[in-house]
Parts: C-alpha cells; sequence; structure tokens
C-alpha cells in the first residue's frame, strides 16, 4: 500500500479496529463468483534494468494503455478492466512490477531497488522497449504513485492519468514528519518491514501477510480463494522480499537508493504538479491510508475530475469494480 507525501498526509481512517478486523479476516466468508480466466503466460522484453512479464491486448495500432499494479497485488488486478478496454479498440500493456511475476532483473548484482524513481523509469523503459511514444497511464496503490511520476515528469509520454487515490508522489524527507497516533497505527506494516524481525516475518509468511491486507485494505470485498491463490503465484518471485523490505524501508530514509535516481527523486521532492487531463478515483470502502481529495485536487493544473465509487470498493479499485475504472479510462481522454 502506498503512503502520499507529508503534506497530504491527512488521511481518512476507518472506525473499524485491527483486532476487529484481524477477527473478520478469520473467519471471514468467501464469494462463490468464479474467477475470471488468466491472462496468457506473459510475454518477456528487455527494458532498462529488468526483464518485464507483461501481457497485451487489443489492436497493435490502437491508442496506448499502461495499466499499473500496487503491492500487494499483481497483473491480474486488471484481469476484467483489459479486456473492456480491449474490446474499445486500446492497446493494453500490463506489465509486473519489479519484484513480482515474471519480472526479473537482468543482472545478478542490480540493487533490489523499490524506491518510485526506479519503478516509473521501469514504466518509461517499458514504453521505449515497445515502441509506445504515448500512452494513458492508470494504477492504484505503487501503481498510481508509478503513473503519476510519469505523468509528472514525463508528460509528453501521457496522454492522460487514471489515479486511485489521487497524488502520492512524496519524498524521504516528507516522509520522515511524524504522523498523529491513529495514523501512524494504519501504517503497522511500514514499522515491522523496518525490523530484521519484519524481514524474516514477511519472507517466511508472505501469503498469509499479503492476505491480511487486501483483507484490511478492501473490508468489503469477499474475494475467494482462488482469486487470491492466482495473484499469490507472483509473490513467489525472487526478488519480491527485497523489493517490498527496500520500497519501505527507501520511503523512511533507512535505506539509500541508487545515485543514478538522485536528479529524479530532487525533483520528485518538490512535488511537481501534473498537467495532463487526469481522473482521481477512491472506493467508499478503501481500508488502506489515503488523503481526501481536497488535499490533493490542486497538484491537479490539467483537465481534472474525480470519482468515488459506491457499493463497498475498497483499495484494489480496478479489481473490485473494473467497470467503473475502465469507464474512467475511456472518459480521461475526452476531458
Amino acid at each position: 500500500m502506498s503512503p502520499p507525501d507529508a503534506p497530504h498526509r491527512r488521511y481518512v481512517l476507518g472506525a473499524t479496529s485491527l483486532a476487529f478486523a484481524l477477527a473478520a479476516f478469520a473467519g471471514r466468508a468467501r464469494a462463490a463468483t468464479p474467477v475470471p480466466a488468466a491472462f496468457d503466460a506473459p510475454k518477456q522484453i528487455d527494458a532498462g534494468d529488468l526483464i518485464i512479464g507483461y501481457v497485451e491486448m487489443g489492436p497493435k495500432a490502437g491508442p496506448a494503455v499502461l495499466l499499473l499494479h500496487g503491492w500487494p497485488y499483481d497483473m491480474h488486478a486488471f484481469a476484467e478492466v483489459a479486456p473492456r478496454l480491449a474490446s474499445a479498440g486500446y492497446r493494453v500493456i500490463v506489465p509486473h512490477l519489479r519484484g513480482h511475476g515474471s519480472t526479473r532483473f537482468r543482472s545478478t548484482q542490480a540493487p533490489r531497488n523499490g524506491q518510485q524513481a526506479a519503478l516509473a523509469m521501469d514504466g518509461v523503459a517499458l514504453l521505449d522497449a515497445l515502441g509506445v511514444s504515448k500512452t494513458i497511464v492508470a494504477g492504484f496503490d505503487w501503481g498510481a504513485r508509478t503513473a503519476d511520476i510519469m505523468a509528472a515528469l514525463w508528460p509528453e509520454r501521457c496522454q492522460a492519468l487514471v489515479s486511485v487515490s489521487g497524488y502520492l508522489v512524496g519524498s524521504q524527507q516528507a516522509n520522515m514528519a511524524p504522523l498523529p497516533p491513529a495514523a501512524e497505527f494504519q501504517w503497522w506494516y511500514q514499522f515491522y518491514f523496518a525490523t530484521e524481525r519484519g524481514r524474516a516475518g514477511y519472507a517466511a509468511n508472505t501469503e498469509a501477510f499479503n492476505r491480511l491486507i487486501w483483507t484490511l485494505a478492501s473490508p468489503k470485498w469477499a474475494f475467494d480463494d482462488a482469486t487470491f491463490a492466482r495473484t499469490a503465484k507472483s509473490f513467489a518471485n525472487p526478488d519480491h522480499v527485497d523489493i517490498v523490505i527496500h520500497n519501505y524501508r527507501w520511503r523512511l530514509g533507512l535505506a539509500e537508493g541508487e545515485s543514478k535516481y538522485d536528479a529524479l527523486e530532487a525533483k520528485l521532492a518538490a512535488g511537481p504538479p501534473i498537467t495532463v487531463p487526469t481522473i482521481t478515483m477512491e472506493g467508499d470502502a478503501n481500508g488502506a491510508p489515503h488523503p481526501p481529495p481536497s488535499a490533493y485536487a490542486g497538484k491537479f493544473k490539467g483537465p481534472y475530475a474525480h470519482r468515488l465509487i459506491t457499493g463497498g470498493v475498497g483499495h484494489n479499485l480496478p479489481q473490485e469494480a473494473p467497470d467503473a475504472f475502465a469507464q474512467a479510462v475511456l472518459d480521461v481522454a475526452k476531458l
């Protein structure tokens, strides 16, 4: 899950306590809805530091859409979104982020770096490798931050933006500011990951840990065992634990990034505005920390709209409300 920068860290906190959520997790009823068919086997392509696993749907000559997942999720968050967009004539590109699924590092010596600028550069490198000059970028959680950064720093590559939970660009310096106790409590796993016990615990219990996060972040989403199991395969990536732990430690200034990203991070620390047409979205039952729309609306200087998706929709909005997410992508370029 993805914290925004400190100036906008006024979180909408759920009234449900963690203890109550844990109890609900233990006895949670599972939906009987069949799991949609998985994507075809991912293709692999050299892109920057990575060999990126991705799926592609729709006509190659169509306008491009890049769909970016978050943690702890994978490309299957878009399993129902991608076909909708492809049928509308879009070239839909859905990668596994570094540390997930079939994406691998090209070098065994490369730092297993999860900092925000690295993930954004992965997105740009993928576009370059595929010969895509311009695309709509859309995502949630880590993917929303990555999409935000791409739109902010490379607007010439981004036709438009769809971002769940709005403007999530941050910096190590901004994240140094303490939050009110209730907000800090929401980030329990970030502090857990800051310890070696947390690293060992995540490595030993990855699937159980991530299933708990799914439940806390989307308390009204009755996902079934097969839906989670399909995504859980992506956590077996050999770099998964390293990337996740580094991502959260880097945010708190407990791990260094790579110097080649210093110039980009300096730009991001200034909180650059986003000028491309944008739709931000939020579910009415998002159990993850997230800022209110009023905290970030001013960051979007181009055509802009915000949509609240009702009906018990949580943090994984594309998978929980695929029609609404796909419609936002179809609408955003028309703003």
